[in-house]
């Protein structure tokens, strides 16, 4: 090779050199995305060699897909953590680019009390963390929800909203807090159900809460209650019977009460109801069977059929003075009785054994005097 050659040579080399520009460790570049694979991207900078950056400093969530995130030919800004010209390595980070920006734009929402959005990535001691914006944001367990979560973990991939209620960045520290925003949220939900709902209608819930006197239906922003004397038209002991927590239930909006924010349902369905077309199925003067279920001191209640009874009045248990039910009757037993009375709108009958006694005291005289003849 001869001298003009070499210096030929040497010219173009230097123009090379001349055209990259140079690369600082700290400093803001953009660049463009050459390759993505599962671990790292590889990122064009204008420079000798392109840059790398690794899984664990592209973004703080252990779980991002560098596929999804990112795509070849996107422009992004990238901070340089070291140019090593010998080894021809650029290693660079884009999680700390979106950090500093992170930091300005969530004190902008912290002042604004503006509602975000997170991804949960980790379940700590007493909390999880939170990402937005690459910046890493600890909500307390006691702010998750209206109650005390237990089970952190149910929370890791899920996306969530909460509200900033402590902010310092000298000492890099954000809590967060997803109760406030779960409760404004049922405010709403609780304001446009109650306006919105009817009596009449049907809604679906799930039971928030079993009592001794009915259970409570979480129907999105505001419980309704289910009494118990409205959860069958059958005979039941007590709610837990029929209904379990979490249960997914369909009920009738029976009452609306506004002012106090309260909501009566029923499981009762009025096609299945006994008490329909009563008159005809016992009419006055017919003699029915039934079960004593209930003893109170002015008579007994005779169950006739599923969520349908009589009331035998103490007065017509017998022929003779009876001081309580007990004497004559017992819880179970299947007696027969007469029919008296019916009122379907207040859901009575009336029932009597004396008068059966009575007819049959009447027949049996009536033999007697057609044998004595």
């Amino acid at each position: 090779m001869n001298d003009l050659e070499n210096h030929n040579n040497e010219s173009f080399e230097a123009l090379l050199n001349e055209s990259f520009v140079t690369l600082r460790s700290g400093e803001i570049v953009k660049g463009t995305v050459i390759n993505v694979t599962d671990t790292e991207v590889m990122v064009n900078l204008g420079y000798k060699s392109d840059g790398i950056i690794s899984k664990a400093e592209f973004s703080n969530d252990p779980h991002i897909n560098l596929k999804n995130a990112v795509k070849v030919g996107d422009e992004i800004e990238v901070y340089i953590l070291r140019v090593n010209d010998g080894e021809g390595i650029i290693e660079l980070s884009k999680k700390r680019v979106d950090i500093q920006k992170g930091w300005d734009i969530l004190q902008k929402a912290y002042e604004a009390e503006s509602i975000l959005t997170g991804r949960v990535v980790e379940a700590v001691k007493g909390g999880i963390i939170v990402l937005n914006h690459e910046v890493r944001i600890f909500i307390p367990a006691s702010l998750l929800g209206a109650r005390y979560i237990q089970d952190l973990n149910q929370f890791l991939g899920q996306t969530i909203h909460f509200k900033i209620v402590e902010f310092d960045k000298k000492r890099r520290k954000i809590i967060g807090d997803r109760k406030q925003v779960l409760v404004e949220e049922r405010k709403i939900k609780r304001e446009q159900l109650l306006n919105s709902l009817e009596v009449g209608d049907l809604v679906t819930g799930r039971v928030s809460n079993i009592t001794g006197f009915g259970a409570f239906v979480d129907l999105g922003g505001i419980d309704g209650l289910i009494h118990s004397s409205e959860l069958s038209w059958k005979r039941i002991s007590k709610p837990s019977d029929i209904l379990k927590i979490g249960q997914e239930v369909k009920a009738r909006v029976i009452q609306i009460d506004k002012e106090n924010e309260k909501i009566s349902l029923s499981l009762k369905k009025e096609e299945e109801n006994p008490w329909t077309n009563v008159e005809q199925k016992y009419p006055v003067g017919s003699v029915v069977k039934g079960k004593v279920v209930r003893m109170v001191p002015f008579g007994a209640f005779v169950e006739l059929e599923d969520g349908l009874d009589g009331l035998i009045h103490i007065s017509q248990i017998a022929n003779k003075h009876v001081a309580n039910a007990e004497e004559e009757l017992q819880l179970g037993q299947i007696i027969e009785a007469k029919v008296m009375e019916v009122d379907e709108k207040q859901k009575k009958i009336s029932l009597s054994i004396k008068e059966i006694k009575k007819e049959t005291e009447q027949d049996n005289e009536k033999e007697n005097e057609l044998s004595q003849e």
